[in-house]
């Protein structure tokens, strides 16, 4: 199979599309792999094997799913080409993941799988407009949605270390970044919109000591009812909890796996008899106090009914944390924004480097403004270099809300990309493109080891689009 390597598709990087390897990622957490070949009633075949590697298949759908992400991230217009370079990605990804299988030095832990899957997951809850459209869409529950994609994203992350392994000792020198620059067509380079460098300090709402008195209060009354009263736990759960989903399941969540809940309520969970209901206990996570009862135990797999009550959290008293920060940033001199950040920022993403924000999907400080979301454009919208802002309520770049100071950096005007302004940018391009093509050639190698059928043509997938 041909492979390419585009300019056209690395300096789309540059204006904030995904790397591949997210790109390959996220589609194997798009729709869960079903059967290898489906027909419709007519007997038309509507999804088919295009390839083989191994034990393993990819399917016609995969490619579409990938083709379809690249298409809109690049806005770029279909074609059998893209189509076909598509399907190398992912056969390339099958061919690393099953060499990787194969290295008895890698391995990833479960605690490492169950927290990524943990993240892809809520992800696409995002994407989906919540957990309950996530389970319509897919016709699962969220743990058999989980358990459906264990194993894909298991290899993936072998994969991922592998492809680390190989590419992390290849540099690029500064006149290898130039003559990789001037081999593209002036006339192709695109223009660079806005962008700002911003570092920022982050602090999460808390409950009262009133507010959590009050739940832990209510929690305790509701398992009075349940232990000493009589009444019907899946009752109180449809009345009372706050749990998402709960009033239409009773709080109910059964065959789960402790190793998919969070400390505190796996502890409680895998302790708590079967048949009875625990005493009130209070999860970070969800801010608020949970009574679980254990329905039936078998090893690391539980039946439970649960519920949560949660805790209001005062806002006000978040903005008054975050002004005092502030205030001793602007007042006084022996104390930098990087210092406080580290002591005081509860974004484990950005904590650590002093506050800098980085894009999630490309490493690179410079950040499109307009991809930032309006909670972030209006709060640096009338900042000037060096300024602070004051605390604002903003959703963070992994979705979850909080209030944050915002330092603002620098901002570049948009631009045709040049050497001059987008140095870093272009060199990240130039030692990603450098590092895949001695990724190609050693595909390639592989093939000499890896059973690998292709089987489907550019030509036989054009007349499939015609018919």
């Amino acid at each position: 199979m041909r492979r390419t390597s585009s300019f056209h598709f690395s300096f789309s990087s540059l204006i904030g599309s995904s790397v591949l390897g997210t790109l390959i990622l996220l589609a194997g957490l798009a729709v869960p792999r079903a059967q290898a070949q489906t027909q419709a009633q007519d007997g038309q075949v509507i999804d088919r094997i295009v390839a083989v590697i191994e034990d393993n298949v990819i399917l016609k759908s995969e490619v579409d799913q990938l083709v379809s992400r690249q298409v809109r991230r690049r806005n770029a217009s279909y074609s059998e080409d893209l189509w076909m370079d598509a399907l190398q990605q992912l056969v390339d990804q099958e061919l690393l993941a099953e060499k990787a299988q194969r290295d008895t030095t890698i391995t990833v832990s479960d605690q490492q799988l169950t927290s990524q899957l943990n993240r892809r997951i809520e992800r696409l809850k995002q994407q989906a407009g919540g957990e309950e459209r996530l389970e319509q869409a897919y016709g699962q529950s969220i743990l058999e949605i989980k358990e459906t994609f264990r194993e894909d994203l298991r290899r993936q992350i072998l994969a991922q270390q592998l492809r680390q392994r190989r590419t992390q000792n290849i540099n690029i020198t500064p006149s290898e970044v130039r003559q990789w620059f001037e081999r593209i067509p002036q006339d192709s380079l695109p223009r660079i919109p806005k962008t700002v460098r911003l570092s920022h300090i982050v602090r999460y709402p808390k409950p009262t000591e009133d507010a959590r008195a009050e739940a832990r209060s209510m929690i305790t009354s509701l398992r009075d009812s349940i232990v000493d009263g009589g009444a019907s736990f899946e009752a109180m759960a449809r009345q009372f909890s706050d749990a998402s989903g709960a009033g239409s399941s009773d709080g109910a969540l059964n065959n789960v796996n402790l190793d998919d809940l969070v400390p505190e309520f796996a502890a409680v969970a895998s302790r708590t008899p079967v048949g009875q209901v625990s005493q009130a206990f209070y999860n970070e996570n969800q801010n608020g106090y949970h009574i679980v009862r254990v329905n039936a135990r078998d090893g690391s797999t539980v039946d439970l009914n649960h519920i949560l009550i949660k805790t209001p959290t005062s806002e006000e008293r978040t903005k008054e944390y975050l002004n005092a920060v502030r205030d001793t940033l602007l007042n006084e001199d022996d104390v930098s924004f990087e210092e406080l950040a580290r002591r005081h920022s509860e974004d484990d993403r950005t904590a650590e480097n002093g506050g800098r924000v980085t894009d999630p999907d490309q490493g690179t400080r410079d950040l499109v403004l307009d991809n930032l979301g309006p909670s972030w454009t209006q709060t640096i919208q009338n900042l000037e270099p060096g300024e602070i802002s004051r605390p604002a309520k903003v959703q963070l770049l992994s979705g979850d809300e909080a209030f944050h100071i915002v330092r603002l950096e620098r901002r570049v005007p948009a631009h045709r990309v040049n050497l001059d302004q987008d140095y870093n940018r272009i060199r990240q391009l130039a030692l990603r493109d450098k590092r895949n093509r001695r990724m190609q050639e050693w595909f390639d190698q592989l093939r000499d080891e890896i059973y690998v059928d292709v089987r489907i043509s550019k030509s036989e997938l054009a007349a499939m689009q015609r018919r």
